[in-house]
């Protein structure tokens, strides 16, 4: 009889001789120097969290560096998700199940939330964060935003040789608070430029090259031959995606005096209210400490660090200008000058000629010049922004041409509107449509596949079902894409495809980047599961937050006999 010792093992030493193995305890090394074997999709292995042990000690999630000691931040690999076959949208007895993908129109990606962070700035929310548990105020992993973009443009790379994407989309908050020096970096890395993701003065927290998250690197750089879009969202122009920065934010963000809230979440007076300072990083550490950060009253001194006159706040038009100063393609991202000049960031493209899909971009957030009575980073359009979406559907649908629609908050959502997050997840009431409003008119088109975002840091798909059961093309999907920043960190791609049937499928599948042992994205990565346990956020789906979905979609007869024979034989 067989002694089952397995199940005596102490699991402390269980995770003992994990934290030995385990990837964000080797030598660091640099970002960039990333195998070439195959890349691996959510479909073939999950990265799942290692439960942490019972502690006797409740760590804070500033207490980076007793993190791996009571097991906080480790991973290990898990079985793939399969993709999910959903044909919510279809009439009611149809399975899909002997129908084949028979030709490929589309393969796309898109990133989201990548929150490029000047961790270092003095008017960031950092007290907010590990103090009054809000993840989006801080998370260690806020260290290497600009190294785990790296890491996703070096995946996206490889992804391209095995299967040429026909475009990239970037789904909003592109950087955390609208400063200047996050965007450039954001493009940057984007271009492949010499990275150097330090504000302030220079600092080298633990000497040498390629080794703490202040070293200068040369970031990968998109693949040249990808063409990638745009889209706006609210902490690009908005001072944390919450307020237009004003006289006093400006300030701080450009000075060296760390900023000075009360709590802007019940205070009328909002950023008027005075009373915590909100804290820095000090870049000198190779922890990322946090310093000046408290209540006023506990500081005989008030708390400065290194100003940096490139930290600088900036505004709708100077944001889209900036995405003109950039070597990928293609010139603008999107936008144009004309565009850059007026403020108006929506737009269309058809990426490829010889099919007939369009894409249309639409910037559905807050106005900074226009009156407000509800919170900033909630969904918003204006007439003039309705109007134009409305008239880029008609002509696609007249022109008879598949549609998807980009925008960085998402439509309509399933919330739990008790919560004070649900509240703040829905649209705006000074939108000039609500959600079921353009819900209602967006149920007319029965071109529109698909609307795709992010805002939520969630891997999440909606069915929107036609509300006539007789006609289900008037249906569409909605895809969120999780963030870069917060756990799981991943991208997506999308396969649009012919079905033998004449439907249309669309294939969602989550992208872990590629993260080499011991380099400083497998720190990053350490960090953000030990944040997302810190902060007890519960991820869905469990464990690992991964959706891999095949979403079928009824189209006209018309678009049937128009798509009949276009797209690419599928290798099957």
């Amino acid at each position: 009889m067989r002694t089952r010792y397995r199940m005596r093992v102490h699991p402390m030493l269980i995770f003992g001789f994990l934290l030995l193995l385990h990837p964000a305890c080797k030598k660091s090394i640099s970002v960039i120097d990333l195998p070439n074997e195959k890349v691996f999709t959510t479909v073939d292995r999950t990265l799942l969290p290692v439960q942490v042990p019972v502690s006797p000690l409740l760590l804070s999630p500033n207490d980076v560096s007793r993190f791996l000691q009571y097991g906080y931040g480790l991973w290990q690999y898990g079985p793939g998700v399969p993709y999910q076959k959903r044909v919510d949208l279809m009439p009611v007895g149809y399975t899909g199940d002997n129908v084949s993908n028979a030709a490929l129109f589309l393969n796309f990606f898109a990133v989201s939330d990548i929150h490029i962070t000047d961790k270092e700035s003095p008017a960031e929310a950092i007290y907010y964060g590990y103090k009054w548990n809000i993840i989006s105020g801080y998370s260690p992993a806020m260290l290497y935003s600009t190294q785990m973009l790296d890491a996703t443009v070096n995946t996206i790379n490889r992804l391209h040789k095995e299967k040429p994407f026909d475009f990239g989309l970037s789904l909003g908050d592109a950087v955390n608070s609208s400063q200047y020096n996050e965007l450039r970096w954001y493009i940057d890395v984007m271009d492949g430029k010499l990275i150097n993701p330090d504000s302030g003065i220079k600092d080298d927290p633990n000497p040498g090259p390629d080794n703490d998250y202040q070293d200068v690197y040369k970031a990968v750089g998109l693949d040249n031959s990808i063409k990638w879009y745009q889209t706006i969202g609210n902490h690009d122009h908005f001072w944390m995606g919450m307020f237009p920065a004003d006289t006093y934010i400006t300030e701080k963000m450009t000075g060296s005096s760390i900023l000075d809230l009360g709590n802007i979440f019940s205070d009328r007076t909002g950023l008027a209210s005075r009373g915590y300072y909100m804290g820095a990083i000090d870049g000198k550490t190779i922890n990322g400490d946090i310093i000046g950060a408290g209540p006023v009253n506990s500081f005989t001194v008030p708390p400065a660090v290194p100003a940096d006159k490139d930290r600088r706040p900036l505004l709708l038009k100077e944001l889209m200008g900036e995405f003109l100063n950039s070597t990928g393609l293609p010139a603008g991202h999107g936008f144009t000058p004309a565009m850059a000049a007026s403020g108006f960031a929506s737009y269309s493209f058809e990426p490829r000629s010889d099919l007939p899909i369009k894409v249309i971009v639409l910037d559905n957030t807050n106005s900074s010049d226009q009156p407000v009575t509800d919170a900033y980073g909630k969904g918003f359009i204006d007439k003039q922004r309705y109007d134009w979406l409305t008239a880029e559907l008609d002509k696609g649908q007249a022109e008879g041409k598949l549609m998807i629609i980009a925008a960085h908050i998402p439509l309509k959502v399933k919330l739990d509107l008790t919560t004070t997050l649900g509240q703040a997840m829905i649209w705006s009431r000074d939108s000039y449509k609500n959600e079921d409003e353009m819900l209602v008119k967006l149920h007319t088109y029965p071109n529109l596949i698909l609307w795709t975002s992010g805002h939520r840091h969630l891997s999440v798909v909606t069915p929107q079902p036609s509300p006539d059961p007789a006609k289900p093309e008037l249906g569409f999907w909605e895809v969120e894409t999780p963030s870069l920043r917060e756990f799981p960190q991943q991208f997506r791609t999308f396969q649009i495809t012919r079905n033998s049937d004449n439907t249309v499928s669309i294939f969602a599948t989550d992208i872990d980047p590629v993260v080499t042992e011991g380099s400083l994205v497998a720190k990053a990565r350490s960090y953000a599961i030990a944040a997302n346990q810190l902060f007890k956020i519960v991820q869905d789906p469990m464990p690992g937050g991964v959706v891999n979905v095949e979403l079928i979609k009824k189209i006209s007869s018309d678009m049937q006999g128009k798509l009949k024979d276009l797209g690419a034989p599928m290798n099957k």
